[in-house]
């Protein structure tokens, strides 16, 4: 793969494919050379959160321009197609997502914060008329916020509104529909008959269903979002621990930077 195009058809032939995306969130260019060196890695996705994090930011709070140029690091640092999590395309979908092709991003995650649902459908409309303009076929993984910031509404309507949003987003030009949240079966079944057979993305929180059931539900992707980096600190933390009570690096540490 060797141009912005070819990367993004491969991205979309990979969300239409009948198995899953299994994608392992990176936020700098030694993760994502980690990530991609593996044999399992098709695409690689990054995770906003994270990035925010390693910059000094709450998550939500990276300015545009500091974020396109962590981005710009990861695609440098891959051959594979890389969706960037775009957070909720920083009040201008269609310029953030120009930006973000032109450092070869081929595919995004942008938040709707569950604006009224107008408003969200002309921000995904605004990425997607942005891409057309760059002639990129831009895998869009429109974000509906129901269940992350619809907390103490009663789960129907929970669901209900994500399937209304995931479908208007669907319709605006969007590839999937991102539905963060503790998806169990019996609301991944829902999702799936509301959104569409192979339109719904979901994130492997603790306690998620494994990817391979999802997969059986008709889930066309998995990410994990901040958690691949909140283990990585772990081991650093448990290291440190380790060091100041006179503990040593391990002889079997491979050498992955």
């Amino acid at each position: 793969m060797t141009t912005t195009t070819e990367k993004a058809l491969t991205l979309r032939s990979l969300y239409e494919a009948p198995e899953i995306l299994r994608v392992v969130n990176v936020w700098d260019a030694i993760s994502t050379k980690v990530v991609s060196d593996l044999p399992g890695t098709k695409a690689i996705a990054t995770a906003g959160h994270s990035i925010a994090a390693s910059h000094g930011f709450a998550d939500g709070q990276i300015p545009m321009e500091a974020m396109i140029a962590a981005v710009a690091e990861i695609v440098a640092a891959t051959d594979l197609p890389v969706t960037a999590d775009l957070d909720n395309g920083y009040d201008d979908p269609g310029e953030t997502t120009r930006r973000a092709i032109g450092v070869g991003v081929v595919g995004a995650n942008i938040e709707d914060r569950l604006v009224p649902l107008s408003e969200a459908v002309a921000r995904v409309e605004a990425s997607v008329k942005a891409a057309e303009a760059e002639g990129v076929p831009f895998q869009l993984n429109a974000r509906a916020d129901s269940f992350v910031l619809g907390r103490g509404r009663p789960i129907d309507e929970i669901v209900a509104d994500a399937i209304e949003r995931g479908r208007a987003y669907l319709d605006a030009g969007a590839s999937l529909v991102f539905v963060p949240g503790p998806l169990d079966r019996g609301l991944t079944e829902r999702l799936v008959a509301g959104i569409g057979d192979r339109k719904l993305s979901v994130i492997g929180l603790p306690g998620a269903l494994p990817a391979a059931e999802y997969e059986a539900l008709g889930v066309a992707r998995i990410s994990y979002g901040p958690l691949p980096q909140r283990v990585a600190l772990r081991a650093l933390r448990d290291l440190a621990t380790d060091l100041y009570g006179d503990g040593v690096i391990p002889q079997d540490t491979p050498a992955l930077n």
